[in-house]
């Protein structure tokens, strides 16, 4: 095939070109071959990168001995637990799409021949596999591993702990020194949280997807499997570019279909829903990925209860085979003509497949349960949709209802709960953390784990336009509800003392407000001015299409009755 890095449109473009790749060393040869882009979302702001700039060289060998050559390009790094420390947390999802525009801006005007992508924290994979549909090139996507974690006076712990324990020292049921100690000892090394939270739950969408070699998801980061996928990445990376193989021939609805299935066996992160809607409208697939939730709830077994879902550890889960078992697993209700990275379908990836551990990724006529642990839910509070998440047991109630108590941001939630506002049988709604209300969906996890810590967390619920971590499902909250309140959604609407029901079993959350009452507050509704932000926030804040549709930038995609995404309409 002809490659796109060495078509010359003028001599003179050529010439500047290959004056800028010798004076970097390439010789004439090197200069006919693949061009790869190594995409690194490295930064030494947090422990999720930290590892991966030592990844690159063994990479770039690995592509050089493939034939190709290698250029590392770098973006924007963000980790939650340490980006969210600014703007209240509201540069977490808008973050994945600077990586998205990121990339397209370094490998699409360079015209490079191919990505390998190296994922770690929540918003990488996604903005990632984004960037992959978005240019149409061939593309790796490749799991860095997660964080070995550590002890804590004999018990592990982990960063799901830390992050659990905080809401307990603010309420007085822990000491700061024991928590100190136990964020001394959570992380022992570099990659990703050791949970099924986001992070790893979009590595392993990622497999599913097809963009993943297979049996790379979840990996111990430095560990030596690591090691060799990282080199057959780089190996798969030129044979791919030759073969023409794309995200097109991959990203497929059936594909999309697929990581749904898996996400639900597994338990996976709520955030998922939202990034694989994004890849879908990148894609331009007319895929509606909270529709395949509702659609397969009931339908996919739960086969993994990881934590924070269940009792065991990432590390098990692993060592039983991971993703690619789960996929062995769920065969039968899989699209197994789905192409993968590989080249190969899913059913000829599976085929010499075996579960090492079927007490950790149970088989399907033997599952853990068949309650799904996200649960999609609608009603007159969210019209189209917002997203709930259950541990695989389902402890806690299924059912609340309650009078609403109204804030307007995190910092004033916690605020009231500290003034002792909060009660049992309250509703804690709070809302404008929405992407346009932010703007930057606006992070409220905090907000559940001071609840739980104060001993609220089963006595009480929360509703929200923001988005919670991957690590939260502990009593009912009903998070990213849209349409999103500073857009005249009915959560904006909601006042204090109105009783809302909420019903996970029959997927429904309402306001129990007669509908002449809510028309007249309709009326009185104004919608939120302008934020004043100057910055990236602004640029989102304009161009944001609702969490529904994914929160992406991509302007004028409408979802159309074919297979394809078309803009404004446009065939």
């Amino acid at each position: 095939m002809t490659l796109r890095s060495n078509l010359a449109v003028g001599s003179s473009r050529w010439a500047v070109r290959r004056a800028q790749w010798r004076a970097l060393g390439l010789t004439d040869e090197e200069m006919t071959k693949p061009k790869i882009a190594i995409v690194n979302s490295s930064s030494n702001l947090a422990i999720c990168f930290s590892h991966l700039d030592d990844i690159v060289p063994p990479l770039k060998e690995a592509i050089r001995a493939a034939g190709g050559v290698p250029f590392e390009v770098r973006t924007a790094a963000p980790s939650d637990f340490i980006t969210s420390a600014g703007r209240d947390g509201r540069y977490i999802l808008p973050s994945r799409d600077l990586i998205v525009n990121d990339i397209e801006v370094a490998v699409e005007g360079a015209l490079l021949d191919g990505m390998v992508c190296l994922a770690s924290c929540d918003k990488t994979a996604p903005g990632q596999l984004m960037a992959a549909a978005r240019l149409d090139i061939p593309t790796i996507v490749v799991g860095c591993g997660y964080q070995p974690s550590g002890r804590f006076r004999g018990e592990h712990v982990d960063i799901e702990e830390v992050f659990l324990a905080a809401g307990h020292v603010a309420a007085g049921r822990l000491s700061l020194p024991d928590l100190t100690e136990m964020s001394d000892n959570a992380i022992r090394g570099p990659g990703v949280c050791a949970g099924m939270g986001t992070a790893n739950s979009m590595h392993i969408a990622s497999e599913a997807l097809g963009m993943t070699l297979p049996g790379s998801t979840p990996v111990l980061a430095n560990s030596p499997r690591m090691w060799a996928d990282v080199r057959r990445a780089g190996e798969r990376i030129v044979a791919m570019v030759h073969e023409g193989l794309r995200p097109s021939d991959i990203l497929t609805p059936e594909a999309f279909e697929n990581a749904v299935t898996v996400l639900l066996a597994v338990s996976g992160s709520v955030n998922a829903i939202k990034h694989l809607q994004a890849v879908a409208v990148e894609a331009r697939r007319a895929v509606d990925v909270p529709a395949l939730f509702e659609r397969y709830a009931d339908e996919v077994p739960l086969l993994a209860a990881i934590r924070p879902n269940g009792p065991h550890f990432i590390e098990e889960f692993e060592a039983a085979g991971g993703a690619l078992a789960v996929l062995k697993q769920l065969a039968g209700h899989l699209h197994l003509s789905a192409r993968t990275v590989t080249g190969q379908t899913l059913g000829e990836v599976l085929a010499g497949v075996t579960v090492a551990d079927e007490e950790i990724i149970r088989p399907v006529d033997r599952p853990l349960g068949r309650r799904p642990g996200i649960v999609v839910v609608r009603g007159s509070l969210a019209p189209d949709g917002a997203a709930v998440k259950r541990p695989v047991d389902d402890r806690g109630p299924a059912r609340f209802e309650g009078r609403a108590i109204v804030y307007p941001s995190r910092d004033a939630a916690l605020a009231g709960l500290a003034a002792g506002e909060i009660r049992p049988g309250h509703v804690v709604v709070v809302a404008g953390l929405g992407p346009k209300g932010g703007p930057g969906m606006g992070m409220a996890s905090a907000v559940v784990f001071a609840l739980d810590g104060a001993g609220l967390g089963d006595q009480v619920a929360v509703v929200t336009d923001g988005q919670m971590s991957g690590l939260v499902n502990t009593g009912i909250v009903v998070a990213e509800v849209s349409p999103e309140a500073a857009v005249g959604g009915p959560l904006g609407l909601v006042e204090e003392g109105d009783r809302i029901a909420i019903d996970v079993s029959a997927r429904t959350v309402d306001l129990l407000v007669p509908a002449e009452v809510l028309a007249e507050r309709r009326q009185r509704f104004r919608a939120r001015p302008d934020s004043g932000e100057r910055g990236w926030l602004a640029v989102y804040e304009r161009l944001v299409t609702p969490v529904a549709e994914g929160a992406v930038l991509t302007k004028g995609a409408v979802l159309t009755k074919g297979s394809v995404l078309t803009e404004e309409g446009n065939e």
